[in-house]
């Protein structure tokens, strides 16, 4: 096994573990809980969860694989703060816009050669990733795999 398709092969179970994480602990919520704060004041499990879905739903369109499927989330959870005054879809969508916004990336991410996951993204110039190879389609899925492990940390808090 070459050194690239290990690398890519030990991301994606990353990726995976931490997608799986967050679908247990949805599996265990009830409507309500999508509405509790995480804290006093901070976001609620429902904007975390549209946070997560739109951010991810992203990475088609960085890693140059088609459009995105989500982005209408991204006006509530992405542009405004949780509790702004937009009009949130209900957690049966969210949670099933997460779903079906990681099986498309599952799909893709599988169908991708490894060396392509060393390429530049769209938001890099050719100029920029001369300078700096490191910031590839790989560092954004283990970029973005911390961010589902961040965002579930705190979704946890509620059952404290």
């Amino acid at each position: 096994m070459e050194q690239q398709e290990i690398f890519v092969k030990m991301a994606l179970h990353a990726w995976n573990v931490q997608v799986g994480r967050v679908d247990k602990f949805l599996s265990d919520l009830s409507h309500d809980d999508y509405f509790k704060e995480i804290a006093p004041g901070k976001n609620r499990i429902i904007y975390l969860l549209g946070h997560l879905t739109a951010i991810n739903d992203n990475m088609i369109v960085l890693f140059a694989l088609g459009n995105r499927s989500f982005a209408q989330l991204d006006e509530a959870f992405v542009k405004k703060p949780d509790k702004s005054g937009e009009e949130l879809p209900s957690p049966d969508i969210v949670k099933n816009h997460w779903v079906k916004s990681n099986a498309e990336l599952t799909s893709y991410f599988n169908k991708m050669p490894y060396s392509d996951w060393f390429t530049k993204h769209t938001i890099m110039s050719d100029e920029d990733f001369v300078k700096e190879p490191t910031r590839n389609k790989l560092s954004v899925l283990l970029n973005r795999t911390n961010h589902i492990a961040y965002r579930l940390g705190q979704m946890v808090l509620i059952k404290s």
